[in-house]
């Protein structure tokens, strides 16, 4: 039996609004639980803009990694809240992003979210302007470096669908004075952490399998 334990009313609502966003920004979501010790449950989406999302919340989930349909654990979220809930049938097979192994990540910066913010409005009225047939804005738009930032030995390109996940997502807020961005990265992974949440996306493509 799937079962979602979450005891705080708190982290209920967190994990309500960042499942909201996913469905918004796809009707169709799946959602990833997964345990990261005995005392926080981390949920994952991966976003149309080709770009993972995460929120960690106080909580547990049985079993450990399980995905399931965002519009159905939203419902429990919001419609019958309580600290333990059905977050729906499980939905592996419909988990096709690869997620980052455990590891050690490299801090390279810290960026002012009102920077940050910025760059993503300005990316979406770009956007706005060369929508493509499917009415999405072309990958060449999306996959442009915006941002490069150096530390720690490191140097990370930020391309534009990073900053349209974080801003899809609802992750940062520009009003708060001295809020960051902060920017990690491993040999194979960047990640932005913000206040409400992170985006993670691979630094370098995989290269296809040769048959």
């Amino acid at each position: 039996m799937t079962e979602l334990y979450i005891p705080g009313a708190d982290d209920r609502e967190t994990l309500g609004a960042f499942v909201a966003r996913a469905v918004r920004l796809d009707g169709q979501a799946v959602v990833r639980l997964r345990n990261r010790g005995d005392e926080v449950v981390e949920a994952w989406v991966a976003t149309p803009f080709d770009v993972l999302a995460t929120r960690a919340v106080t909580g547990q989930i049985t079993p450990g990694d399980v995905t399931v349909s965002g519009n159905e654990l939203l419902a429990a979220l919001t419609v019958t809240p309580g600290e333990r809930m059905d977050p729906g049938p499980p939905r592996d097979l419909m988990w096709h992003s690869e997620l980052p192994a455990p590891g050690r990540w490299q801090t390279v910066d810290d960026l002012p979210a009102t920077v940050v913010a910025q760059l993503a409005e300005q990316g979406v009225a770009v956007a706005r302007d060369n929508t493509g047939p499917h009415g999405t804005p072309p990958a060449s738009l999306m996959d442009q470096a915006v941002l490069t930032v150096s530390g720690d030995s490191l140097e990370v390109k930020v391309q534009l669908r990073c900053l349209f996940a974080l801003s899809g997502m609802g992750f940062v807020d520009s009003s708060i004075e001295d809020d960051v961005v902060r920017v990690t990265a491993t040999d194979s992974w960047l990640r932005l952490d913000a206040r409400y949440g992170a985006v993670l996306r691979r630094r370098h493509a995989l290269l296809p399998l040769l048959f």
